[in-house]
């Protein structure tokens, strides 16, 4: 435990010294949030209420989305995992005496902590100024709101691990995020409220993973009854069951992969 919890410290350290990129991110989300959600106040005006939502939900949403997009790193950046399997120094990872995933968790875990802190809080307090949102008056709410973006977290770093580990097979997953990159967002409910497509494409698209680092963490907030199993209870069992389910599969691949792949270059 004390390993990781040096681990962590470091990545908290380490993210800590880009304070210009943090003022930055802040700046880039506030404003992408205000004109998304200009954008759909613009679309409520022509129809107030869409499957259960109206213009404040959406709005809502907006920034909920915007304050998760660090901490997520839904659109990257890739853990340096990836690199350092495509360049053969993931060889000293394998050496350590933890765990590979647990060692990244836990240094990706400090730049979670820092980016909510620094970059999610300010994002959101700034939406709240500029918008009318949607706030829980309920402690509970709030409480439930924590733990739901906490388990957001672990799936979303458990699809980067993946996207990462698969480096040992491919050698270069530039390509992977070219993919997941620009669909990864829409799949989530980063760009688009969920709720806002065909009620059968949501309900199917609510119960993949993606919709479990944003659409779920924001309707847990709002505290809506479209969730998985109409409550919040539903919502975070499923986000539970795919962050075990992807971590699980994650250190199956990180054990096929050092016993079958033979590490490339450096």
């Amino acid at each position: 435990m004390r390993v990781y919890c040096a681990v962590y410290a470091r990545g908290l350290r380490r993210y800590s010294t880009y304070r210009a990129a943090t003022a930055a991110g802040v700046f880039t989300n506030s404003v992408f949030g205000a004109i998304n959600a200009m954008v759909l106040l613009a679309l409520f005006t022509a129809r107030p209420e869409i499957n259960g939502y109206d213009a404040t939900d959406a709005v809502t949403q907006v920034y909920v989305a915007q304050a998760l997009l660090a901490p997520l790193a839904i659109m990257g950046p890739a853990l340096d995992l990836s690199e350092r399997i495509r360049t053969g120094a993931v060889g000293i990872d394998l050496l350590r005496p933890v765990p590979v995933l647990g060692w990244w968790l836990a240094q990706d875990l400090g730049r979670v902590t820092f980016d909510f802190l620094f970059r999610s809080v300010p994002t959101f307090v700034i939406g709240a100024l500029l918008f009318s949102l949607a706030l829980p008056g309920d402690p509970v709410r709030w409480i439930l709101t924590l733990v739901s973006f906490a388990l957001a977290v672990l799936v979303g770093f458990g699809l980067r691990y993946l996207y990462s580990v698969v480096g040992f097979w491919l050698l270069d997953t530039r390509g992977v995020w070219a993919i997941m990159g620009p669909a990864g967002p829409v799949l989530a409910g980063m760009l688009l409220p969920l709720t806002l497509f065909p009620t059968g494409v949501a309900d199917v698209l609510r119960l993949l993973q993606w919709a479990s680092m944003v659409q779920i963490p924001a309707e847990v907030f709002l505290g809506k009854d479209t969730l998985p199993g109409g409550s919040v209870l539903g919502g975070l069992s499923l986000q539970a069951g795919w962050a075990v389910a992807l971590l699980t599969l994650g250190a199956w691949l990180t054990s096929r992969a050092t016993r079958r792949v033979v590490i490339q270059g450096g």
